[in-house]
């Protein structure tokens, strides 16, 4: 029996679940990277295609290491305020570590470096936690949630014919909805009908 036991298995264990689901997140998150000097650039940023169940199941862990992301984001603004500008190891540098300034600005910037290691364990990989802050985070900031989305395929995956779904953030390809506006009818009151005839 299967008695609080959450989630699909995909046929895997759960070491192999783990590391699928952080793969597949990875890979999501780093097609938004420069793919400038890369040898395999993503066809499209911010998708990939997968199957259905996996993409059902990669979307909490996105969704989870965005809002890390962004609540890391907002501590890194709010310690910039203590921040020194002095280059390291100068005098200058120096002082302001052994001041008052450092502690509020030590104080203030953990809450960012326990997102980052956060981030790092849920992902497992250095290069999609760097792309998750400066890239996709800053995007997201403002929006409560809901930062992904499936998108159905018609067509099966050769071979085994799977149902396929492609995962991509929200914000670049959306659809704008135009509605057209209500037509006005012309309303006749009683006091203007009597006149007319």
């Amino acid at each position: 029996m299967r008695h609080r036991r959450k989630g699909r298995t995909l046929g895997r264990a759960p070491n192999h679940q783990r590391a699928l689901l952080r793969n597949l997140a990875s890979a999501l998150i780093l097609t938004e990277r420069d793919a400038e000097h890369d040898e395999n650039p993503p066809k499209v940023k911010g998708r990939i295609i997968t199957t259905l169940p996996k993409a059902k199941e990669v979307r909490p862990l996105v969704e989870k290491c965005i809002t890390l992301a962004c609540r890391g984001l907002e501590a890194e603004q709010a310690a910039a305020e203590f921040a020194s500008d002095a280059e390291r190891d100068t005098d200058e540098w120096k002082r302001w570590r052994s001041s008052d300034r450092w502690r509020q600005w030590s104080a203030a910037q953990a809450p960012a470096v326990t997102a980052r290691r956060r981030a790092l364990i849920l992902l497992g990989d250095k290069r999609a936690v760097r792309v998750l802050f400066e890239r996709v985070a800053p995007r997201f900031r403002d929006r409560p949630g809901g930062y992904t989305r499936i998108l159905k395929l018609s067509q099966p995956r050769l071979g085994d014919a799977g149902a396929r779904a492609i995962l991509e953030f929200v914000g670049v390809r959306d659809r704008v909805v135009q509605r057209a506006a209500a037509p006005k009818f012309e309303t006749s009151s009683p006091e203007t009908a009597g006149a007319e005839s």
